[in-house]
């Protein structure tokens, strides 16, 4: 456990604001540092927790808690029994397993390997715009980092998982069309149609000028009741692309990424779900949308009312390999989420990672067009169990594509929704 998880003796600093823990009904608790307290209770003069978040980046790879379990790997060729299930450390000896053992499918669905984490404790990331990593005074802890980087990325077994047509959500779940909101309700995910006026994705000042109002208007008639919509950022997602794959802050450019999330995961939790909302709101941090200028006793109103994070994907073109695929509440939602620290210069973030469970239900979207828009929820403030909390995903390689199949090109906006 990091060493700033004694919160009892940690430094505050009362002005920063400290989110509440927070559990849903019937969850169990996350598996964090500080015993799910944010990092921004160990501001240090203004730094949001980023310093006691490094340090305990360091500590803990220095401790190296998951090379046990890496030696083990070592050792194994074939299936691993775990305690989650039969996992493989390779993607083709999973899909192997799977047509071996002929796994049912239903009509549209497929089965396919799918990458879950096995460390069970919480993990750190220091992201490639920190200045550590250009600080020459620091060597020695950026190759402490890097390796453990590395190894993190190795402690990962594939699960041989069935994945459904979530055009057919209405067949496993009657009385929810997935082109509803109720679905996203119940299920932390939905499906939207939509045909974009935006011509060049890869233009982020048309991206934020067309496509920003349209998923904003979206939203708006996709959920009712809701009063605001804001559409704060996006990713570029193309393996193919050969220019200039850069993020300018500044300019309100993501880059492009060429690598796909290749571990089921969720973009946000019960602290950065509220930690993220409020510093858009009043800082207008990392905004690339409407510009926000909320006072603090505004946040607070605002946020007092329901309110949630959903992103939307949209691809460019059909997509014909790597589709997004995207896991149902409440299959999860008494499992434990594991905290993985995503470490700015200014700012914590917190994502979450899940291991496996067989109950996990899971939905693909095969051969999703250009005017189809996948959702999925991110965080929603509702904790009594009526509603969703979030969804969590991955991509995948899809086993039925044709050798030739193109590489999915798609775009992802993030945004709140207010009500």
């Amino acid at each position: 456990m990091p060493e700033n998880s004694d919160i009892g003796d940690a430094p505050r600093t009362r002005s920063v604001y400290v989110p509440d823990r927070e559990l849903t009904i019937g969850q169990a608790p996350p598996i964090a540092a500080n015993e799910g307290l944010s990092y921004l209770s160990f501001d240090r003069g203004g730094d949001a927790g980023t310093e006691a978040a490094t340090e305990d980046a360091i500590s803990q790879a220095v401790k190296g808690e998951g090379r046990k379990f890496m030696e083990t790997l070592e050792n194994v060729s074939g299936p691993i029994e775990t305690k989650w299930g039969k996992g493989f450390k390779r993607y083709s000896q999973c899909l192997e397993y799977i047509e071996s053992t002929n796994m049912a499918v239903p009509e549209g669905g497929v089965a396919l390997p799918l990458p879950y984490t096995v460390d069970e404790f919480p993990s750190y990331s220091i992201v490639p715009s920190n200045q550590l990593w250009n600080d020459p005074s620091r060597k020695d802890d950026s190759k402490i980092l890097r390796k453990e980087e590395y190894d993190a990325g190795r402690r990962r077994l594939y699960f041989p998982k069935v994945l459904r047509d979530a055009r057919r959500i209405e067949e496993y779940h009657p009385g929810i069309s997935p082109y509803t909101s109720l679905s996203m309700d119940k299920l932390g995910i939905a499906l939207a149609h939509c045909d974009s006026e935006c011509k060049n994705f890869y233009d982020p000042s048309e991206v934020e000028g067309v496509f920003y109002p349209e998923m904003e208007k979206l939203l708006l008639k996709f959920f009712p009741g809701a009063s605001d919509a804001l559409v704060f950022n996006h990713d570029i997602f193309d393996k193919d692309y050969e220019g200039d794959c850069t993020e300018d802050q500044e300019k309100k450019n993501p880059g492009v990424n060429t690598n796909y999330a290749n571990l089921v995961h969720n973009d946000l939790n019960d602290n950065s779900g509220r930690v993220r909302c409020r510093e858009l709101l009043t800082q207008n941090l990392r905004n690339f949308g409407r510009t926000q200028s909320y006072s603090v006793s505004e946040v607070e109103a605002k946020m007092s009312a329901r309110f949630m994070s959903i992103n939307l994907a949209k691809p460019m073109e059909t997509v014909e390999q790597n589709p997004f695929v995207l896991c149902a509440w409440p299959s999860f939602s008494e499992q434990p989420y594991i905290t993985n620290y995503r470490v700015y210069d200014d700012r914590v973030g917190e994502t979450t990672r899940f291991t496996h469970r067989s109950e996990h239900d899971w939905y693909w979207l095969p051969q999703q067009g250009s005017t189809e828009i996948s959702m999925l929820k991110c965080y929603d403030s509702v904790l009594d169990g009526s509603v969703s909390r979030w969804s969590f995903h991955t991509a995948c390689i899809d086993p039925t594509a044709l050798p030739e199949a193109r590489c999915r090109k798609n775009i992802v906006v993030r945004s709140y929704v207010f009500f």
